[in-house]
């Protein structure tokens, strides 16, 4: 997510928070996941006063995103759904697999977007879901012959579900760590399958939102990143290392929270 947002605004100077220290949130309990989101928010606004914020994690936007809108109506925030919009788009089978958390699959929020975009899409259009318990930390560790394994067993779990796994075309990634399982998902499933996650949609609308902004007193021209982590300051270098090859990576502010 913060590639694509430092894509679209290549000036604006970004926060990035990663609270390793409590995720991946897909399997904690609701009251969790909305305590953790208002508390990072909280922070977040306190030392950076951002002209937005971008929940990028699938779970807390499904749990914590309307509770933190109500608490900060002037902020900007935009959360991040499974992008069953551009799925429904993309189609020519009408035949849709998902692939999210448990806390996402088993939100109102995911209950509610899935009607009104099969509505929109008519008879023909039908998602067929799975949730995927443990591979978000199998990503987040790193650990490839895990992710694998994961990736394999869910992908025939949900096929058992599909009458016709040969008319699946394609597969909506609803969690901001699939993506980093890409090249794995797109070997199991075969290039007849499009992989479809909404990084770069999320990042248009943040940008259409609210402008090339940047952090007080950082000009605006300079652009880049603060890094800060709840948890393992190595280990978010080493992500952005992997994952935002070029970019100068600044020392990690280590925070609790």
């Amino acid at each position: 997510m913060l590639r694509a947002l430092q894509s679209e605004a290549p000036h604006t100077h970004w926060v990035y928070l990663a609270d390793s220290a409590f995720a991946p949130y897909g399997d904690r309990r609701e009251p969790e996941v909305i305590e953790r989101s208002h508390r990072i928010t909280a922070w977040l606004i306190r030392e950076y006063r951002p002209d937005a914020l971008v929940v990028a994690c699938n779970t807390a936007t499904a749990l914590a995103i309307d509770t933190l809108r109500n608490m900060y109506p002037a902020l900007h925030i935009i959360g991040v759904e499974p992008a069953l919009k551009t799925a429904a788009q993309k189609t020519r089978t009408g035949c849709v697999g998902v692939l999210a958390t448990t806390g996402t699959l088993a939100s109102e929020r995911f209950a509610t977007l899935r009607r009104n975009v099969e509505a929109m899409g008519g008879p023909s259009l039908q998602f067929f879901c799975h949730p995927c318990p443990g591979l978000a930390d199998a990503i987040e560790r790193g650990d490839e012959a895990q992710t694998e394994h994961l990736c394999r067993r869910f992908l025939l779990a949900l096929c058992e579900r599909i009458p016709d796994p040969k008319r699946m075309d394609c597969l909506v990634l609803g969690c901001t760590h699939y993506p980093f399982a890409m090249d794995t998902l797109q070997r199991l499933c075969g290039s007849g399958v499009h992989l479809i996650d909404n990084a770069k949609q999320i990042a248009r609308r943040t940008v259409d939102l609210v402008g090339p902004s940047h952090t007080p007193g950082v000009a605006a021209s300079e652009g880049g990143i603060s890094l800060c982590a709840t948890g393992s300051a190595s280990a978010l270098i080493e992500a952005c290392e992997r994952w935002l090859p070029g970019t100068h990576q600044p020392g990690v502010r280590v925070v609790q929270l």
